[in-house]
């Protein structure tokens, strides 16, 4: 059963220790496509190093967290990561005024030049709004990226409709799973066009909350989509493989990963 994680923190220190059996235990629950998010320049150079020792993918970009870091040169560093064959996106990158780490006028200026960067060298967008409806959307409106995901989405239906309006795919994570804030989730799947719905971890953050045992670090890991997958199948009424198989052809097809590329070691020797 082919499985695609958009969205894997693999540079956090929680999976410095043990990233190869990370990466060894996700391919052994299937997901044959996996893609490294990267949050800073730094953790973006690192993401790209990760891809190239496993076979994954990986993102440059820098999370509005970060804005308030970002200089005259952090475009230009970026520009230069994403040339790495690995690289299938631009971001993580957008707006977040749920923390507010970054002074908004930073963080609308570097994801702006982010998004304007995508564009230049026609790559995907990987984006990241936190509590930043309806601004995101008329940043997003006004450049109408053709290839472009709202991550991890969260939010309510006002907001899903505006980003499906946009053309964006979206991001589903185990914030699904969580019964105390995700709930509104298993309807608004629902409303997810089939050819833009994705899954992904976010890991090592929004570990499954239902799912049994949990781990004791209480670090997700992209070992742990299929959960996540069972729950949005459960949702749609669908049967887990084929919500497994159209995701993943979404993701492939969103970041232009080619399909036998994207296959595990051990898938490519089975597949002959």
């Amino acid at each position: 059963m082919p499985l695609a994680d958009i969205g894997a923190n693999l540079t956090h220190s929680s999976f410095h220790d043990d990233l190869d059996a990370v990466v060894e235990r996700a391919r052994a629950a299937g997901v044959g496509t996996l893609v490294v998010t990267g949050t800073t320049v730094l953790e973006s150079r690192l993401a790209a190093e990760i891809a190239d020792r496993f076979s994954l993918y990986c993102t440059a970009g820098v999370h509005p967290h970060h804005a308030r870091d970002c200089d005259e040169r952090t475009i230009a560093e970026l520009r230069k990561l994403a040339l790495h064959p690995r690289c299938v996106a631009i971001g993580e990158c957008g707006l977040d005024f749920n923390r507010n780490y970054s002074p908004h006028p930073a963080q609308e200026k570097w994801f702006i030049a982010q998004l304007e960067l995508g564009l230049e060298i026609r790559k995907p967008l990987f984006f990241h709004s936190r509590d930043a409806h309806p601004r995101f959307a008329e940043v997003v409106r006004r450049y109408r990226p053709p290839r472009a995901v709202a991550h991890c989405f969260t939010g309510e239906a006002e907001e899903l409709r505006a980003y499906l309006e946009l053309g964006l795919y979206i991001g589903i994570t185990g914030w699904i799973c969580d019964e105390r804030r995700g709930t509104h989730l298993l309807r608004l799947v629902r409303d997810i066009p089939a050819d833009r719905l994705l899954l992904e971890t976010d890991s090592p953050y929004l570990t499954p909350r239902d799912m049994q045992p949990q781990p004791k670090s209480r670090r997700n890991e992209p070992a742990f989509l299929p959960h996540i997958l069972k729950t949005v199948a459960r949702a749609l009424g669908q049967p887990p493989e084929e919500v497994a198989v159209q995701t993943a052809r979404n993701a492939q097809r969103l970041f232009g990963i080619d399909e036998s590329r994207a296959l595990s070691p051990a898938s490519r020797a089975a597949a002959g």
